[in-house]
């Protein structure tokens, strides 16, 4: 697929913990822990296009117990970023718990700088998405974050009954 241009300003999220060891806008988590769509040799920033997906992500990943102090943050990609957008009826089982079409289509995208954004859907909310960072990539180095702001949990969220 051949990367595209954004015609607009877009707006993303991401959640963690400011006090952490890493900062909240890094990739180094993701190269110790791969997720989905990384392995340790592609460390990109996970994102998600709507403060609500970040927040059911952070909860789908934390297995009912959330961390402390978690925070987000307002990733603004500005007009002009390069972006490609993952076709999931070219890769059937993409879905699946069997990670390798997405680790393998992600790797190829974050080697060959493609672009710097790969639009992906969101696994717990499927017509959502996630955005992908390459901080490898050129046109990264425009994508700017605003300060961490706390997040603030509904416990009907993570609590049973």
């Amino acid at each position: 697929m051949t990367a595209q241009k954004t015609d607009r300003v877009l707006t993303c999220y991401r959640i963690g913990d400011p006090n952490g060891t890493y900062p909240i806008y890094d990739a180094e988590g993701a190269r110790l822990y791969p997720g989905r769509w990384n392995t340790h040799n592609s460390p990109i920033i996970y994102t998600s296009e709507h403060y609500s997906t970040a927040m059911l992500e952070k909860l789908v990943h934390a297995n009912m117990v959330l961390p402390a102090n978690q925070h987000f943050i307002t990733i603004t990609i500005p007009n002009g970023i390069s972006y490609e957008v993952f076709q999931t009826a070219a890769h059937p089982g993409w879905d699946s718990r069997n990670e390798s079409i997405c680790k393998a289509f992600a790797q190829a995208w974050y080697d060959e700088k493609r672009s710097a954004l790969l639009m992906v859907p969101s696994i717990p909310a499927r017509i959502e998405r996630n955005i992908l960072i390459n901080p490898a990539h050129a046109d990264a180095t425009h994508i700017t974050h605003a300060m961490p702001e706390p997040v603030w949990w509904d416990a009907r969220l993570y609590h049973a009954g």
